[in-house]
């Protein structure tokens, strides 16, 4: 079960490019559901072609929330995005309709079923610095240190994920206490669930595809993505006044796209290069819902399965 508000939810998760967009708009005919996007990149207005959010035609069958809700030179924060989901969530009961969750961001995903530890707030100063020295001297410093201080989060963190790991070494600096360590907060705050995998469990589901077919899938509609005008619509939003904020710039594809718009790829090579990096955030993303006992994972045909008797009510 999910902590309150969203104990009556239902979630669809699984890696990009594994057709969730598609069977959440089925489900949520099925379900009479007004859906809740969990991507944090479909927040953005503007950036459609790269995200994969669903398109205008799709929106107008279901009610779609939290996508194009911000610009794409603001920040958005997990803490921001519980508190709209929340917001959404309590509006969409009070319609007498089903929420559902529909996108594959982790830390969307991890909040949602354990909420925020209460850590410290941010330090402009202290963030600042390490980001000046993630441009002066590279990201893989910034994880050199993090591994020095706290290496169970360093080992979580991507390497090149410069924002967590600022927020991780910042969190270090303020409190003396690892994040790895404030993050044992969340333990107990799922609501009732034991915190082992219950296989009878249905409220959190990730749709999971064979490694290869999921690979064909990733690479397919990442041409299709160039072939629709994805380095167009990136021109577009790098020439934009204000600028990218520090998470749209990297998002995946946008990032190797502006790479290219500065010659140092040819285009086969950035679609070699989105290609390969949407497969490993795939993986990363499917090692995340594994690590997450009350996230299920299933077939297409299970997921009808599961849900059926919420649709026959």
């Amino acid at each position: 079960m999910l902590p309150l508000p969203f104990a009556n939810a239902l979630v669809l998760t699984g890696p990009t490019g594994c057709g969730k967009t598609q069977l959440g708009l089925e489900l949520a005919q099925a379900l009479d559901a007004e859906i809740i996007s969990m991507d944090s990149m479909a927040l953005y207005r503007r950036m459609d072609i790269g995200t994969a959010k669903p398109t205008p035609a799709q929106r107008e069958l279901v009610p779609h929330h939290l996508i194009d809700v911000r610009e794409p030179w603001q920040s958005a924060s997990v803490a921001w995005w519980l508190d709209e989901a929340k917001r959404c969530a309590q509006e969409i009961e009070a319609r007498g309709k089903q929420v559902l969750f529909v996108g594959g961001t982790p830390l969307y995903l991890k909040a949602l079923i354990c909420g925020l530890f209460d850590g410290p707030a941010a330090d402009e100063s202290i963030r600042r610095r390490w980001i000046e020295q993630a441009q002066t001297l590279g990201p893989a410093s910034l994880h050199q240190q993090l591994a020095a201080v706290d290496p169970i989060s360093a080992e979580r963190i991507h390497p090149n994920d410069i924002r967590r790991m600022v927020r991780a070494l910042e969190v270090f600096e303020l409190t003396g206490k690892r994040m790895s360590d404030w993050q044992t907060q969340w333990i107990g705050v799922r609501g009732q669930g034991s915190g082992v995998r219950d296989q009878e469990s249905s409220t959190v589901l990730s749709l999971d595809l064979p490694r290869e077919q999921l690979y064909e899938r990733i690479n397919r509609r990442v041409e299709e993505m160039f072939a629709s005008g994805l380095v167009d619509e990136v021109r577009e939003l790098r020439a934009m006044q204000p600028p990218l904020s520090h998470e749209a710039r990297q998002a995946l594809g946008y990032k190797e796209v502006f790479d290219l718009l500065d010659g140092k790829a040819t285009l086969a090579e950035t679609i070699v290069q989105v290609q390969m990096r949407s497969r490993n955030f795939a993986k990363r993303q499917i090692s995340w819902f594994r690590h997450l006992p009350e996230c299920r994972p299933v077939t297409v045909e299970l997921t009808w399965t599961l849900w059926k008797m919420k649709m026959d009510k």
